[in-house]
This record gives C-alpha cells, structure tokens and sequence, in this order.
C-alpha cells in the first residue's frame, strides 16, 4: 500500500478533500493524510460538499507539516502554489509532487456558486488523484 501525504497552506479545503477522497474511495491502493503550512480550520463547504458522496471528513481537523516530521510518505503532493512556494520540499516524501487546484474558499458570490467551486475543486482533485495516483500507468 502506497502513502500520500496533501499539503496546502491552511489545510482546511483542497488537502482535507483530498485525504477524504482517498481514504474513502481507494483505501485498498493508498492510504492519506494532509497537512498545512499554515493551518486553520476546515472549510465547511468543504465538508458539506463531501458528504454529498457520502463521505464524512467532519472529523477530520487542521494539522501543521511539523505532526508528519520524521515520517515517510510515497508521495508528498502540494496542492496549491502557496504551499509549495513555503515548503517545496518535504523530507519524508520519496516523491515530490506539486498540483495546484483552485482554492474553492475564495469563490464569492451566493451559496450556491460557492458551493459549485467546491464542488469543481472535489471533482478536479478526485480526477487528478485516479490519474495520477491510483491508476499512473494508464
């Protein structure tokens, strides 16, 4: 079994999806955690928009890249351009990726129309992570 580790800055949105994605959907190929350089709190679109494909990220919290210190990860995968710019590199990843998604938290507009961001970032995110992680030799 493969480990992926998803870094962004805040954790709270594109890295916590991506945990849940992968926790829930491919849990027999890869098993994830996520981490922020700067960690806040998670997104509640993020999590409403995950429980529309039943899956429950509502326990999952916030956590610095200092929790994951000393440890080894397949594949380290920064999910937006901030992150990598403050942490490109993470010594415990065997494999450097960087991936930015757009960062659904900044949509504006009605609830609806944020909820479609999150909901694009989701899809892009479980997209990328069957492309790339889950089915790479495709």
């Amino acid at each position: 079994m493969k480990s992926v580790l998803f870094i962004c800055t805040h954790n709270s949105a594109r890295s916590q999806m991506a945990e849940g994605l992968v926790n829930a959907l491919y849990s027999k190929v890869l098993t994830a955690s996520s981490a922020g350089t700067k960690p806040g709190a998670i997104h509640p679109l993020a999590v409403r928009v995950m429980a529309e494909l039943d899956i429950d990220i509502s326990d999952q919290y916030s956590k610095g890249i200092d929790v994951f210190e000393g440890q080894t990860f397949d594949y380290v995968v920064m999910v937006c351009s901030n992150a990598a710019e403050t942490c490109p590199f993470f010594p415990g990843g065997k494999e450097q990726i960087h991936h930015a998604f757009d960062d659904p938290s900044e949509a504006e507009g009605s609830e609806e129309e944020r909820l479609l961001a999150f909901r694009k970032s989701r899809n892009r995110i479980n997209k990328w992570i069957v492309d790339n992680l889950v089915l790479p030799d495709k």
